[in-house]
């Protein structure tokens, strides 16, 4: 039944139309924290530009982008989705779940392209995969499975595994919803769970403090959107006090962490494309079912493996898609 499913959603979405003639397409872009639009620096813009490409737009010509970033100084989500509708955009895409709620509060009327938001149905932006029913489409993902599932790699990495903390952002209702999904998850795999908590970047030295004195088997970072050196303090604490760490996709084992596990917002974004290309077509998103992606990436980084005293079995070596020597 899933498996139809996806098939189903997969051709719905792949029947592309290519860009309207005579007319340029505006888009709305609602980030979290990158300043910038930038294809030449930053993936998620890429993949999303040579998506449209492939399309048949021509990024700049008839398609051009209006960005609005919570990342300056003072800037919230809710007040740069409403700057985004004022200006008369037609349809806005964002990246992340907390974005997407927000624009959601602010229009029920312009379309919304979410690029890997967590449980759209539980947390009621849309009805249904199959039929969103609103103005909100685009790509989700699955927070159970993928909750479950860092718990299960920890599992396999850390021999005697039992205390596992948690670190997250309190603050944003994604985090929440993902945290809950690893406390179900933890008692099925035998594994206790810590909660280290905090509501901004300003309070890490109290997280930090509280798994100091707790010295977890193992850690999982479901953080939000990292700003400034959110990241590489995290990073160097696990990888000084040698705390095996499961971080996203594109945030931890270049700088010591040991794995990364998750979809690749990237090869979302580029799915982006088709979203927008029949929405800007005239499709409603009502009638646009929303993809989960099939593919997740395992990364694992042997020499913070050898550092932290671990030997990676085999088997986990052989499912990784990326191993760092």
């Amino acid at each position: 039944m899933r498996l139809t499913l996806i098939v189903a959603m997969l051709a719905a979405v792949s029947t592309c139309l290519a860009a309207p003639p005579g007319r340029v397409v505006r888009v709305g872009l609602l980030y979290p924290i990158s300043p910038d639009f930038d294809p030449a620096k930053n993936p998620f813009d890429r993949e999303l530009v040579e998506g449209l490409r492939e399309l048949g737009y021509r990024p700049g010509r008839d398609i051009v982008f209006e960005l609005r970033s919570a990342a300056s100084p003072g800037a919230q989500l809710p007040q740069l989705a409403a700057e985004l509708v004022a200006s008369k955009i037609e349809m806005i895409v964002a990246p992340g779940t907390q974005a997407v709620l927000d624009a959601a509060r602010v229009t029920k009327t312009v379309p919304i392209v979410m690029v890997g938001t967590a449980d759209p149905v539980e947390t009621g932006l849309i009805a249904s995969l199959a039929r969103p029913g609103g103005n909100v489409t685009g790509l989700a993902i699955n927070a159970a499975e993928m909750a479950a599932k860092r718990v299960q790699l920890l599992r396999e990495a850390v021999p005697g595994l039992s205390r596992v903390a948690v670190l997250w952002n309190s603050s944003i209702q994604s985090m929440m919803l993902g945290f809950h999904m690893i406390e179900q998850a933890a008692p099925k795999l035998g594994v206790t769970l810590q909660s280290v908590q905090l509501s901004g970047s300003d309070r890490f030295e109290e997280a930090f403090a509280a798994l100091a004195r707790a010295k977890p088997d193992g850690m999982i970072v479901l953080f939000g959107p990292l700003r400034g050196n959110d990241l590489p303090r995290i990073v160097d604490f696990v990888v000084r006090h040698r705390i095996p760490t499961v971080f996203e996709i594109g945030q931890g084992v270049r700088g010591g962490g040991l794995m990364e596990f998750g979809p690749s917002q990237w090869r979302m974004a580029r799915r982006a494309a088709a979203y927008i290309d029949k929405i800007a077509n005239g499709v409603k998103p009502s009638a646009l079912p929303v993809e989960e992606p099939t593919v997740f990436q395992l990364v694992i980084n042997l020499q913070a493996a050898k550092t932290m005293g671990i030997t990676i079995p085999p088997t986990l070596l052989l499912r990784a898609d990326q191993v760092i020597q």
